[in-house]
């Protein structure tokens, strides 16, 4: 599902789901685009950040918390990093700027649709693992449950931001390399920014660490990458 004002880029994009199978839908605007995620939740939704009546960003957090494994991406012309941060923090899993190539579209939506379909295949395995978790400190990570807990709270993360965190904490103690996280997550590596596992590392910080500045638990070591300590 395609969230942009502009007639033309709801066509092309429309043409592009066409040739490659998509359900397709679209809407002009963010009352539109609520209406429409209400009466039937898309597999993956993209954004665009200028809208008339709201901005992309403020509807990405609405729906973040709503539907947190919901994949969603950001496609805009507005492409500094100030911009791309405030999507990723808003609760985006990618962000694309246009112009763009449609190769490179199809590439990161397809490594969205990937995941979303894996998510529903491993929900089986989700459940035979809901009892399995990992704790250091006063932080648990619940694996099956897409849970994280601090000092007994529940944690909100992205399901991106959980799917960071889950790896480190698989192996706890372990440098994870900036290469492998990005492996890891992303089917086509290709299309995943470098600042973004950067932009996820702070994010999960300012939610667990007491002070993000002098992190306890998930720390960067440098120039080889990140790991969760043992506390």
């Amino acid at each position: 599902m395609l969230v942009d004002d502009d007639e033309s880029m709801r066509e092309l994009v429309g043409q592009i789901a066409q040739r490659h199978g998509w359900r397709y839908r679209c809407a002009a605007d963010g009352a539109q685009a609520a209406q429409m995620i209400a009466e039937k939740c898309p597999d993956l939704l993209i954004l665009d950040v200028m809208l008339p009546d709201v901005n992309g960003f403020q509807i990405c957090a609405d729906v973040r918390a709503a539907h947190p494994r919901l994949p969603i991406m950001f496609l805009s012309a507005k492409g500094d990093i100030v911009d791309k941060s405030v999507g990723f923090n808003a609760g985006a899993d990618d962000y694309l700027v246009k112009p763009f190539l449609g190769e490179e579209l199809v590439l990161r939506v397809n490594a969205q649709l990937r995941r979303r379909q894996r998510e529903h295949a491993g929900s089986a395995d989700a459940q035979a693992r809901e009892g399995e978790w990992c704790e250091t400190g006063e932080l648990r990570v619940c694996f099956g449950k897409y849970e994280v807990y601090l000092r007994g709270c529940p944690v909100s993360l992205s399901s991106r931001e959980f799917e960071l965190l889950a790896l480190l904490a698989s192996d706890v103690g372990t440098v994870f390399t900036r290469d492998q996280i990005i492996k890891a997550l992303w089917d086509d590596a290709s299309a995943a920014d470098p600042n973004t596992v950067t932009v996820l590392v702070r994010k999960i910080r300012e939610k667990i660490e007491d002070d993000p500045a002098r992190p306890r638990y998930l720390t960067t070591v440098w120039r080889v990458g990140y790991k969760l300590n043992s506390l």
